[in-house]
């Protein structure tokens, strides 16, 4: 029964924000505390919740201090640079932008935490598709599958979950599934070419003086993956005004003698009054700083950031009216974020509490059938993209994987071929509401949670795919 109404739950809370019937911090709390009640637990729903803020809370003070940190960041100027080649690289075609981000997110998933790198490149590139008017579950979606693969580094999480859990060395696990990760960080710059030539397809492509010359579309803007109205539409530059080759050839009509003068079109306003370039170095050594104290584990996560904030305040700003004024500009991002993950708290407090996770985990791992024992690794692979969407990673990695690898053993399958194989689901996992980064992602880009979700699962789910069949192919696992 615990497993019917565990899926039933999930299904309800997904059903709802996809329509848009709730919004997610009210699905979020009211849904879990609804079957909490229907399970004839009603009475521990407060011991559960309080549980679950318990667990979540340093990762609710870590996000907080890190978009502060990463906002301040942001605002003197030290991300520019990077920025502004991603943007000399995009120019204002449709396709280069998307790639551009995708590639962005891949380069700043290198720190390891997925808010830092969904607050980068919204910042960067997010009035770029305002501008052009451009889908935004599109940059969503390529920059959280994208970040989903570059999450598998040995300091970003599942990699540390799944050798803790199993008693192995994080370097066994990763070091060999390089190709295979390599293979499906290649197949997110693959479908954001795809889906660059589809938003090309359906704007054209203009040069930077005709981007320029277009004022910004407001902020109520769809957010849908499919077209827009006729009022939304870019001037084409295409000689029939269609869809066909002349949007093929647009690069080239990008790259005239306007495209050479892109110092007007910037993700990041260059004139900003909070730059601080006679800081930057600081500010680089100090971000240097605090992501090897993060490798390293020298402190707490949630305590390095505070302390890092801290010091950037006070060194970039350090007059009071300015300190106050940068708080104030990130406030509504830490409060939307903050305020998803103590309501997601009630979603895993009652999942957990109510013991409805692990009967789940336990009807997932019975159904597999004996004769799949001596392809345990592939089962697993195939069990960690719902399991990682559905449950948090410590749900997966501590609960379920154990069970996993005790069965592959039996049939001779080495743990280090089931760890391998469990990484295959995170560029799903990084848009499972159970994520509080990707309420930073959806929140910064103005996107409806349930919009993302819709456009992002089945990408995500092909990109999870193609890791586990190169890690096949390659004789990973």
């Amino acid at each position: 029964m615990l497993t019917i109404l565990g899926f039933a739950m999930i299904a309800t809370f997904l059903v709802l924000i996809m329509t848009k019937k709730m919004s997610p911090i009210a699905a979020l709390v009211l849904i879990p505390a609804l079957f909490c009640v229907a399970v004839g637990q009603g009475a521990q729903l407060g011991d559960y919740v309080i549980e679950g803020v318990g667990n979540l809370a340093p990762t609710a003070a870590m996000l907080m201090f890190a978009i502060v940190y990463f906002g301040v960041m942001i605002d003197v100027g030290l991300f520019d640079p990077i920025v502004r080649g991603i943007l000399k690289f995009c120019r204002a075609d449709p396709m280069r932008i998307v790639v551009g981000t995708a590639v962005l997110a891949a380069i700043v998933s290198l720190d390891g935490d997925g808010s830092t790198t969904f607050m980068i490149t919204v910042s960067a590139m997010y009035p770029l598709y305002k501008r052009l008017k451009m889908s935004l579950v599109v940059m969503t979606g390529v920059a959280a599958t994208a970040n989903g693969v570059m999450n598998t580094l040995p300091w970003g999480g599942p990699t540390a979950r799944a050798a803790t859990a199993l008693k192995l060395d994080a370097s066994e696990i990763f070091v060999p599934m390089i190709p295979a990760l390599a293979m499906g960080l290649l197949a997110v710059f693959v479908l954001a070419y795809v889906l660059g030539l589809r938003e090309r397809k359906r704007l054209g492509t203009l040069t930077l003086d005709e981007a320029l010359a277009r004022e910004p579309e407001p902020e109520t803007v769809s957010t849908g993956a499919g077209g827009t109205g006729g009022e939304d539409r870019l001037r084409k530059r295409t000689s029939g005004g269609g869809t066909g080759a002349g949007a093929d050839a647009a690069p080239d009509a990008a790259a005239g003698p306007a495209a050479e003068e892109d110092d007007g079109f910037q993700g990041l306003d260059p004139d900003r009054p909070t730059l601080r370039p006679k800081l930057y170095w600081f500010n680089a050594g100090l971000t240097a700083a605090l992501l090897a104290a993060m490798i390293m584990e020298l402190m707490p996560i949630p305590v390095l950031f505070l302390l890092g904030a801290a010091l950037a305040l006070t060194v970039n700003f350090p007059h009071m009216p300015d300190q106050r004024a940068r708080i104030a500009a990130h406030a509504d991002n830490v409060l939307n974020v903050s305020g998803m993950v103590f309501a997601a708290a009630v979603f895993t407090g009652v999942l957990t509490g109510t013991g409805m996770v692990e009967h789940m985990a336990d009807w997932v791992v019975g159904t597999v059938p004996d004769a799949m024992g001596p392809h345990m690794a592939i089962v697993t692979g195939l069990l960690s993209l719902p399991l990682t969407y559905f449950m948090s990673n410590d749900g997966f990695y501590f609960g379920v994987l154990p069970v996993l690898a005790e069965a592959g053993a039996a049939h001779g399958v080495s743990p280090l071929e089931i760890a391998r194989a469990s990484l295959a689901g995170q560029a799903l996992h990084m848009s499972s509401p159970l994520v509080p980064a990707v309420y930073v992602l959806v929140g910064m880009a103005k996107v409806e949670f349930g919009d993302h979700t819709r456009f992002t699962v089945k990408w995500a789910v092909l990109t999870s795919l193609v890791v586990l069949a190169a890690g096949v192919l390659f004789g990973i696992m």
